[in-house]
């Protein structure tokens, strides 16, 4: 299975996303049947690494995200990922009006929905917050990291 987390600039959210659920498959052995990437609607941070809230916050909890770098959803990111997993409704519509054609946006959700954590739940942006902004978010994305390794099992 191949899953594509999308945020607005890939620096925050989906980076912190990445590592999140990347640790838990690895740490459950299906590393080599799952693959996890990341990235943003926009084109702001393209080959920047995450955030330094990011890093900080991520590392706080064990995983190190300071290599990622920042890149834009495309739309051959259709054809490469099963799932395109968005941050929030605006990350949703800009993911989904990118979509080639009607199968390819059904593949498109939002993570906590997808995950089964919150129905119709959004990750809001941490970026203009501060720390504790950073750690709301985290804590999201962990509970979304176990609803995927429970959905994928």
């Amino acid at each position: 299975m191949r899953l594509l987390v999308v945020c607005l600039g890939n620096i925050c959210r989906s980076p912190m996303a990445e590592g999140a659920l990347r640790a838990r498959i690895e740490a459950a052995g299906l590393g080599r049947r799952v693959k996890i990437d990341s990235a943003g609607t926009g084109d702001w941070h393209v080959g920047n690494p995450p955030d330094p809230r990011s890093i900080r916050t991520a590392k706080g909890h064990g995983i190190d995200i300071a290599g990622l770098r920042g890149r834009q959803v495309s739309p051959a990111d259709f054809d490469r990922f099963d799932w395109l997993l968005c941050a929030d409704r605006s990350n949703l519509r800009d993911v989904r009006a990118l979509a080639p054609d009607a199968a390819a946006r059904d593949k498109v959700a939002l993570l906590l929905d997808w995950a089964g954590v919150e129905a119709g739940g959004e990750i809001p942006d941490p970026y203009t917050g501060g720390t504790g902004h950073f750690e709301q978010v985290w804590e999201m994305l962990d509970r979304a990291a176990d609803g995927v390794l429970a959905r994928i099992r």
